[in-house]
């Protein structure tokens, strides 16, 4: 007899999104399950939409973040299986047979994490583009990862509860990464199964999607110098991305060199960097082609290489100045 999934949504005003998550994962084929969600102290009509689904919803009296609301929801939860994903996630009809599956192919001390499908809920170009991102990078190192993400993870409950859970004294974002490491750390073993896939809704814009960039780099760089693997090749913060960071602002120099001096060594030199990002990149550039065909395909590599990069960076430059500041604060109160 197949396990008993327990899957864990948090949600924090979460009323745009939340019921066609719900819609979406009472709709999985998989024979016994339960949907709990744990409510982040919504202010908005979430608990409302959520109150029309046959699901277990706790309601929390104060906000605590996403670790906490999992955690909250995995405190009650009752199935030998818990599945982690988000409030703006979309499950597929066999997203769950496919987790059980993973779970029970990869043998004990395991834990499965898996990714968004390729196409997002929303086909605008940088929903696309964040979709495909996501999707390869995550799956680049499956047999071996280096995180499970929180969108779509797999565990077994009293794995879990000997784990103590996401840690909920910490940043915005990257628990997910944080609990991943701190599982290592205990013997576990990261596996990323590929066909493990839920839908995102992303709504992006180009404002939103450099917005997010740099969010999420700020403080996965605070994380990576606290953690002193900043240099690691860790999904979405993988090398590529990262070498694209530094060949992307390496170009930019040369060019306003060239702009500064008019030395037409400096322009050619300019192009150098370019040419080896799209070399460090070939395999995400091959995905935003393959998913997407070729006109979908040269803009998503135009904008990966010269726009998406520097916001990128700019996040991680805030990210080296506020763990400096944090130090700073921590040094003098202690």
């Amino acid at each position: 007899m197949a396990p008993f999934v327990s899957i864990i949504i948090p949600n924090r005003n979460g009323e745009a999104t939340i019921g066609r998550c719900l819609e979406a994962a009472f709709a999985s084929r998989y024979e016994t399950f339960e949907v709990i969600v744990a409510d982040d102290h919504s202010e908005d009509g979430s608990t409302a939409a959520i109150e029309r689904f046959p699901c277990r919803l706790i309601r929390l009296d104060r906000h605590v973040g996403a670790s906490g609301a999992r955690n909250a929801g995995a405190a009650h939860a009752r199935g030998e299986l818990l599945f982690f994903t988000d409030a703006d996630c979309l499950l597929q009809e066999d997203t769950l047979a496919i987790a059980s599956q993973a779970l029970a192919s990869h043998g004990p001390d395991v834990i499965v994490g898996g990714t968004y499908t390729p196409e997002p809920y929303d086909r605008d170009f940088f929903s696309r583009f964040q979709s495909i991102f996501v999707n390869y990078s995550e799956c680049r190192n499956a047999a071996d990862a280096d995180y499970a993400a929180g969108h779509a993870m797999v565990i077994e409950s009293e794995t879990f509860r000997r784990s103590g859970g996401f840690a909920e004294a910490f940043l915005p974002v990257a628990e997910d990464v944080e609990f991943s490491h701190r599982q290592r750390r205990a013997g576990y073993r990261i596996v990323i199964e590929p066909r493990l896939q839920v839908r995102h809704i992303f709504g992006f814009s180009l404002y939103r999607s450099l917005r997010n960039a740099a969010f999420k780099a700020l403080y996965w760089t605070i994380y990576s110098m606290r953690n002193r693997d900043i240099l690691a090749d860790s999904g979405t913060a993988s090398a590529e991305l990262k070498a694209n960071v530094v060949l992307c602002l390496t170009g930019l120099a040369l060019l306003l060199s060239y702009g500064a001096w008019g030395n037409r060594l400096l322009l050619y030199a300019a192009a150098l960097p370019f040419i080896g990002a799209i070399l460090a990149s070939r395999g995400l550039i091959a995905a935003f082609f393959r998913t997407g065909g070729p006109t979908f395909g040269f803009a998503a590599m135009a904008y990966y290489l010269f726009l998406f990069p520097l916001a990128v960076g700019a996040g991680a430059f805030a990210g080296i100045v506020r763990y400096f500041l944090l130090e700073r604060r921590q040094r003098e109160n202690g």
